[in-house]
C-alpha cells in the first residue's frame, strides 16, 4: 500500500484520500428512476447491491446534501436499471447533469417507476426501509419485478469507465 490513513482523529481522516480508496473496488453503474413530485427523475448511482435473495432485496445509497435527495427519499416505488456498456453519456447526465427524464427517454405505459428502454437488467422496487447512515440515506427496496437481457456491462473504477464483457456460451 502506497499510503497509510490513521483514524485516531477526525483532523487526521482525508476525504479525498478515503474515496480515492474507495475507488479500487470496481462496480457495476446503476441509473434508479422515479415519479416524484417534480417529474420523472434519474439519478447514477454505483452503491448498488444485492440484501436478499428469498424476499428479493436490494439496497442504494443516496447522498443527503443531493439536490435530488428529497425526490428520491420520499419515492415509495423505484426502478433500478443496470446500464449496458453504449450508455455512458447517459451515466455522466443523471450523475452530473439534469436529472429529469426526457419523454423519449423512458417507458411509461404503465404506473410503474420509470423505466429506461436500453438496461441491461431492471428491478422495480417498493421503499422497504429508510436508514440515515452517515452522510448517506440507505434505501432498501422490495423487487416486485424484473428484466435482464444479455450485453455488455458499463464499469466504474477508480474514477474511469469500463466495461464487463458478457460471458460467452
Amino acid at each position: 500500500m502506497s499510503t497509510d490513513q490513521d483514524f485516531a482523529s477526525d483532523a487526521a481522516f482525508d476525504a479525498a484520500l478515503y474515496r480515492r480508496a474507495l475507488g479500487g473496488f470496481a462496480t457495476g453503474v446503476c441509473v434508479v428512476t422515479a415519479h416524484t413530485v417534480e417529474g420523472s427523475y434519474g439519478i447514477t448511482v454505483n452503491s448498488f447491491t444485492s440484501v436478499s435473495l428469498r424476499p428479493p432485496m436490494i439496497l442504494w445509497c443516496l447522498d443527503r446534501a443531493s439536490d435530488r435527495h428529497d425526490a428520491f427519499a420520499g419515492a415509495e416505488r423505484f426502478a433500478v436499471h443496470m446500464l449496458p456498456v453504449e450508455d455512458r453519456e447517459m451515466s455522466d447526465r443523471f450523475a452530473w447533469g439534469v436529472c429529469r427524464l426526457s419523454e423519449e427517454e423512458f417507458d411509461n405505459s404503465s404506473a410503474q417507476p420509470p423505466r429506461l428502454k436500453n438496461a441491461l437488467t431492471r428491478l422495480v422496487c417498493r421503499a422497504h426501509e429508510r436508514i440515515v447512515m452517515g452522510d448517506h440515506l440507505t434505501i432498501v427496496g422490495a423487487v416486485e419485478a424484473f428484466e435482464t437481457r444479455p450485453g455488455d456491462a458499463l464499469t466504474y473504477y477508480r474514477g474511469q469507465y469500463g466495461v464487463a464483457s458478457e460471458p460467452e456460451a
